[in-house]
């Protein structure tokens, strides 16, 4: 027999193996393989208002001397909220780069060089933290701000704008620097180390704007870049819902790298601008609207490697990249640890080596790390707490990466697609997948009550009923509710039932009364399942039906007192199946839910509302036994014992089962049973006689298939045995 092999990574979104992405549960990609869709992340970036900043000449010169002047040249440019979010669903904290289908990547120091002009070579952006404002404000800045503007260690940037905007032109160099200095701390808290917090920055930042020569010689870019990699590490999990950082750079690479949400430029620029970001400044045309998360999900899932450039700057004109940030490139390929104050971050180019032209070998393990958020109290000064860190950061210049020109990178991709994360979104829907995998199921258990165990040894014969168990097990949980797999292969069993939702018919406010009409809608066409002429005696409930289609089941009286109620059609068009309230007397073994023997307890009012819960399962050779009796079939295979709802409590009990599945055994002999049930209805006294002698215990049997019954709510309320005698009815409704 020819086996098909089945692609593992077609069904399996990743990672087989967890050994790298150890953190899998907790990422924002579980949830939405759910079906939780959290939507596009709120991103943090508050560059609209920086134009609103007059700076003098000297200001000007004061800001690039401190490093930033290529940065203050950077205009707001729109932020992609979708695409954003996307990127992030992509975003590993166990690697620090971007899984895609195509291999990882991430944002480098070499991009931060090229993209904001900020240095990534140089002193640590690292100092003393504070957790008030009014003395850093007022030594820095000369005032302090009143209590509504702070928060913590935090001032508005309201604030900033509002008393530091425009500097007098005949202001004292005290006075500039002073304007300069609230300038820069609005300049970095709205871009590069922007929080979520929405118009507040850090005051610690401010020490470092003391003297603007020695803050040009601090690794601006290596903090924007730690800040970024934890601002992608925390949105990353499914648990936030937005995301902060220098989203501007985050973007602009996007560009640069991928072919997805790219806009084009109505004209190219005559010629290339420092820094490179400037690239996308200016109108733009394509198509924007209708671009949500989903969107751009799909297309990174479908990601081509003709839609990635490795190397996007080796056509851009190196002649406009200033000499003192050439010189520092080299960088871009150090294995470090990035650093910005109590952020720590690893930077690992031996992951993306595809992005320096190098060919990509298996990355050695990431070590494990925790981050922790060191800054608490104020007046501390971080570098005796971080000095691990800080020691990989003096060695930069010791740790740069470089790849084998021998590599055979299909190697790497067979070991990456086995730890990474492949897709986000799901290939197919989940309604799909899960009618899939019922139909697997469906086929594993028919093979293994079918498969001959002649010939074969004790220990196959057990591995054979252990695969039959677990295939029968599986389908009752999944489908949620009773499973007949059926020895005829020809009976479709039931589509996906409804998970746990209590869903009330639309316009239906009231459970309708015991004496109403009710109607049940079968499936619709697509879904409903073929059934052959059956009929099966199951304790006091009886089901029978023709090979026609079911439309509506009906619930309404019938004249007849017997002892089993009978469900019976009500014309031969087999629309209608209508359940009888009817004058009946019902013995002293309760209506129980049980195969087998039926328990003398003392019957007691019981509740069974069909909705959501999974019944329980009987003992399978009992359910043969009773099914040998009724249809005269002895090699009966393949009966789940989750076909039948039993052991209903002795006490005041509410039942919830899922979506009430009316099970039908299709089986050739079993048209033998039909006529069976016929002949009972013209002969009152000879139904009785002949349910006393083939009823062992009150069972309930369900058709497979979803009947939709779930649009509704079925409460079948089964009264004490005394309640019966005397009131002689029993109440359905719906």
């Amino acid at each position: 027999m020819e086996v098909s092999v089945v692609d593992p990574y077609a069904t399996n979104p990743g990672p087989i193996d967890g050994s790298v992405l150890y953190d899998q549960d907790k990422h924002v990609s579980t949830a939405v393989w759910d079906g939780q869709e959290r939507g596009a992340l709120r991103c943090h970036e508050h560059t609209s208002k920086l134009d609103q900043w007059t700076l003098t000449p000297k200001q000007i010169e004061l800001v690039e001397k401190a490093g930033f002047g290529y940065l203050r040249s950077i205009p707001a440019i729109s932020l992609d909220n979708p695409l954003i979010s996307a990127l992030v669903e992509r975003w590993r904290r166990e690697t620090n780069t971007f899984h895609l289908n195509v291999g990882e990547m991430t944002v480098t120091l070499k991009d931060v060089a090229l993209l904001l002009g900020l240095s990534i070579d140089g002193e640590p952006v690292m100092g003393i933290t504070y957790t008030s404002c009014s003395s850093v404000c007022e030594k820095y800045l000369g005032r302090s701000p009143e209590s509504g503007y702070t928060s913590g260690g935090m001032v508005k940037l309201s604030w900033l704008k509002e008393f530091f905007s425009r500097c007098p032109e005949d202001a004292p160099i005290e006075v500039i620097e002073q304007h300069t200095r609230a300038y820069l701390l609005y300049l970095v808290g709205s871009t590069i180390f922007s929080t979520t917090t929405g118009n507040k920055v850090p005051v610690m930042y401010l020490p470092l704007f003391e003297n603007f020569e020695r803050c040009g010689q601090y690794a601006w870019g290596a903090a924007a870049l730690a800040f970024l990699y934890r601002a992608l590490g925390n949105a990353s999990l499914k648990t936030q819902s937005t995301i902060s950082g220098c989203l501007t750079l985050l973007q602009c690479w996007s560009y640069f790298h991928l072919n997805i949400g790219r806009p084009k430029l109505n004209q190219d620029p005559m010629h290339d601008r420092f820094p490179f970001v400037l690239k996308w400044k200016g109108k733009q045309s394509g198509p924007t609207a209708n671009r949500d998360v989903v969107y751009y999900r799909k297309a990174l899932d479908s990601l081509k490697p003709c839609d990635v450039d490795w190397l996007p700057f080796k056509d851009m004109d190196s002649r406009v990249v200033p000499e003192h940030i050439k010189t520092t490139l080299i960088l871009g390929r150090s294995k470090t640890m990035l650093i910005c104050f109590d952020k720590a971050e690893r930077h690992l180019p031996n992951r993306c080596l595809r992005q320096y032209g190098m060919p990509q070998s298996i990355p050695e393990d990431v070590e494990r790390w925790e981050r922790k958020s060191r800054g608490v109290d104020g007046g501390v000064d971080l570098s005796g707490k971080m000095e691990s860190e800080l020691n990989e950061w003096i060695d930069r210049r010791l740790h740069i990466v470089d790849g084998d020109e021998g590599v055979d990178e299909s190697e790497y991709m067979q070991w990456y697609l086995n730890i990474t994360r492949k897709f986000v979104g799901r290939p197919i829907s989940l309604s799909s997948e899960f009618q899939r995998t019922n139909a697997g199921l469906r086929d594993i258990a028919h093979i293994a009550d079918n498969f001959s165990t002649k010939g074969l040894d004790p220990q196959q014969i057990e591995s054979i009923s252990r695969i039959r168990y677990i295939a029968h097990e599986c389908l009752r949980d999944q489908i949620g509710g009773p499973v007949i797999v059926s020895a005829t292969p020809q009976v479709e069993l039931g589509k996906r039932v409804r998970g746990k939702e209590r869903v009330r018919r639309k316009g239906s406010g009231k459970r309708v009364r015991k004496d109403d009409i009710v109607q049940y809608t079968a499936a619709s066409e697509d879904e409903q399942p073929q059934f052959y002429d059956t009929a099966v005696e199951v304790g006091q409930l009886q089901y029978s039906h023709t090979d026609q289609d079911l439309d509506h089941a009906q619930l309404c009286p019938v004249d007849n007192e017997i002892s089993p109620v009978q469900l019976i059609h009500a014309d031969g068009s087999g629309e209608n199946l209508q359940l009888c309230d009817s004058t009946m007397e019902v013995d002293q073994s309760e209506l129980d839910y049980r195969t087998g023997e039926v328990n003398n307890q003392e019957p007691n009012h019981v509740v069974a509302e069909i909705n959501n819960k999974e019944p329980k399962h009987a003992d399978g050779e009992e359910i043969k036994e009773e099914l040998k009796h009724v249809t005269g079939e002895e090699n009966i295979m393949g009966l789940d014992a989750s076909n039948l709802i039993h052991d209903a409590e002795p006490s005041d009990t509410l039942k919830v089962v899922d979506d009430s599945q009316l099970t039908v055994i299709s089986d050739s002999k079993l048209s033998d049973a039909a006529a069976e049930v016929n002949h009972m209805q013209e002969d009152d006294s000879k139904v009785n006689s002949n349910v006393t002698n083939d009823v062992a215990g009150s069972q309930l049997s369900h058709v497979a298939g979803e009947t939709e019954a779930g649009n509704g709510t079925i409460e079948v309320t089964q009264h004490s045995h005394e309640d019966i005698t005397q009131k002689g009815d029993c109440s359905v409704a719906v």
